[in-house]
């Protein structure tokens, strides 16, 4: 069974994105008057946006009353999934390493951070070596 692929939301798009995943559905206007808080986009450009997002099947949109209402088609997970996967092959040549050492030896990294980073490693860690019971038993032979 194969799956449609997650189309690549443009820089734009996922600005519009992030305000769907963050409130929900929403209208043209919700949406604009977001995305204004940041930088100005007019009226316009977020519906033209939109109306190529639903094309691509980024955003669902529905018709029910005489304002269109949008959400998100794509999972935010996902999305961020394929954009991460796509920016280290590019970027770093698929080394997960090199980006991870990039952006710690770029950025003062708090306590807190370090901690959660630490039991994310000692998770996947975990996952892909299953507790051996014999462990203990071939530590000490």
């Amino acid at each position: 069974m194969s799956k449609t692929p997650i189309p690549k939301p443009t820089e734009s798009e996922l600005e519009i994105l992030q305000v769907l995943w963050q409130h929900g559905p929403s209208t043209v206007r919700f949406a604009n008057d977001q995305l204004n808080q940041r930088r100005e986009v007019g009226y316009t450009t977020t519906l033209k946006l939109l109306q190529l997002m639903l094309d691509k099947g980024l955003v669902l949109r529905e018709d029910d009353s005489k304002t269109h209402v949008y959400r998100a088609a794509v999972r935010e997970e996902e999305t961020q999934g394929l954009l991460l996967d796509r920016f280290v092959d590019s970027t770093f040549g698929g080394s997960a390493m090199k980006m991870v050492m990039q952006a710690l030896g770029n950025r003062t990294t708090s306590a807190d951070e370090l901690a959660q980073i630490r039991s994310l490693l000692n998770q996947i860690e975990e996952q892909r070596n299953p507790s051996n019971p014999n462990k203990q038993d071939d530590e000490l032979a």
